[in-house]
């Protein structure tokens, strides 16, 4: 994927599609965050103790257009929160299956928890960021029904997740909560790409100011965005108007939700300089956040254990202040 030429750092413009084969690395983060011992408190095995879970709901046509359902045992309330918890994956592999533990774990807490899967990049479709979000937006009005039919009527929601599920849950908050059935009250998660600025994606030859590094550019963000970049456009920066829409924190402003988010510093699958203007989109709009830096961490949060552990506490108690079960 990345050769050298006459010193220099060189990136093909294929490079643009293998991108997401590193779901390799992409998809280890919520494993690895659930290594250490203070992690079973947010990680529960599922049992029918817990209350009742329903599979492969169809959300869509798509054949990954399903989502699973976790119900709590409690069914007298007036209406319940749900938390919708994407997988990572490096938006090329990965299923709901994968966040059992941690969507009964929610599960346990007393909310109504649903994992969604959306649609895979591979080598014969032209799945992208943007598509893939399209149908997170899709399901989530599903996801809602879909509880109501069996009595748990839903008044507010959090919408999180991990490395690439983490981008997609940032975007329906931020850019699409308006238009949620419910409220969209907190979002959480980690290691998700927030923004798509060349200059902050060095760490893959991007941002150069090459002939080269232009190419790149446009292959990468032509197929994260789903439209044609040309290498002009990168050159330009006209490219920007193109990646808005997979760029959650050029929304932030339109819906300044509540977060908790974590990224490692030494990252080398999720450019780190991009979380930084996501924080920066926090402040300015005066977002109540939580902002971790691992400083010994890459893509997988593996080397900072206290710090992890201080951002899932943060998680907790952000559900806990708005989203409180009675």
């Amino acid at each position: 994927m990345i050769k050298k030429k006459r010193g220099k750092r060189i990136v093909s413009i294929w490079f643009g599609i293998l991108i997401f084969i590193l779901s390799v690395f992409a998809g280890v983060t919520s494993k690895l965050l659930m290594q250490p011992k203070w992690s079973k408190n947010y990680s529960v095995e599922w049992s029918d103790d817990l209350g009742t879970k329903h599979t492969d709901i169809s959300y869509g046509e798509k054949e990954s257009n399903k989502f699973d359902l976790y119900l709590p045992k409690d069914t007298g309330k007036k209406s319940y929160s749900l938390v919708v918890y994407l997988h990572a994956g490096g938006f090329t592999s990965g299923d709901k299956k994968d966040d059992e533990k941690i969507l009964s774990w929610l599960t346990s807490k007393g909310y109504v928890a649903a994992g969604i899967n959306y649609t895979l990049r591979t080598d014969t479709n032209n799945a992208s960021v943007l598509s893939q979000s399209n149908e997170i937006k899709e399901a989530i009005p599903k996801v809602i029904d879909e509880a109501k039919k069996h009595g748990f009527n839903i008044d507010k929601m959090t919408i999180a997740g991990g490395s690439a599920g983490h981008t997609l849950a940032m975007l329906y908050a931020y850019r699409d909560a308006a238009r949620a059935p419910v409220p969209v009250v907190l979002t959480f998660g980690a290691v998700g790409p927030s923004s798509f600025y060349v200059e902050d994606w060095g760490i893959f030859g991007l941002g150069k100011n090459t002939e080269e590094s232009y190419k790149a550019g446009a292959g990468l963000f032509s197929v994260m965005s789903g439209k044609k970049i040309s290498e002009q456009e990168i050159k330009d920066g006209s490219y920007l108007e193109k990646v808005k829409e997979i760029s959650a924190t050029d929304w932030v402003s339109k819906n300044p939700i509540p977060t908790v988010v974590a990224y490692g510093k030494m990252d080398r699958v999720q450019p780190f300089e991009a979380s930084k203007r996501l924080e920066a989109a926090l402040i300015e709009n005066n977002v109540d956040y939580k902002y971790y830096i691992l400083p010994h961490s890459g893509h997988g949060l593996q080397n900072d254990s206290k710090i992890s552990r201080q951002w899932m506490e943060s998680v907790e108690e952000y559900l806990d202040k708005y989203m409180p079960v009675d």
